[in-house]
């Protein structure tokens, strides 16, 4: 078993089988030794886990988390789907984006959710750099989207 794979059974996750994509697009696509992962929203077995907006009268940071942890191990379903061994694939940039109301300045702390999933089951590999941003609303009323851009093998 894979380092990967075992840090996720201790975590106690399974990876997700990616749906089809819900649009005219591909789930990741590789060019000049990049994957580029298409945003993630925070769907278990097809249903959405959390919806909302996230702030004061809204879903509150640890459930904005959840949903974002959630985003980045749908985005590692995704890699690993594609073929990617995930013991040899580096996690170098995410950008999460966040619904959340007017004023609420925490979408750093909401993307940590998925930026700690990453670090917790690759290791070093998982460290990135990253980008959070407050938006005012998300597909299908999700409280996160995320983007993953990372290199790998097959």
């Amino acid at each position: 078993m894979s380092r990967a794979r075992r840090r996720l059974e201790e975590m106690d996750l399974t990876l997700p089988s990616p749906p089809a994509p819900a649009g005219a697009y591909r789930r990741a696509v590789e060019a000049a030794g990049l994957v580029f992962v298409a945003g993630q929203l925070p769907l278990v077995d097809g249903r959405m886990i959390l919806q909302g907006v996230v702030g004061d009268g809204g879903l509150p940071v640890e459930e904005g988390r959840e949903a974002a942890r959630q985003c980045a191990l749908n985005a590692l379903g995704v890699l690993a789907a594609e073929g990617y061994d995930l013991d040899r694939t580096r996690i170098v940039r995410m950008t999460g984006y966040v619904a959340s109301v007017d004023g609420f300045e925490g979408q750093a702390q909401v993307v940590d959710g998925a930026s700690e999933l990453m670090a917790d089951v690759l290791g070093e590999s998982g460290v990135h750099a990253r980008v959070a941003v407050g938006v005012g609303s998300l597909p299908l009323g999700a409280p996160v989207e995320l983007e993953v851009i990372a290199t790998g093998e097959r």
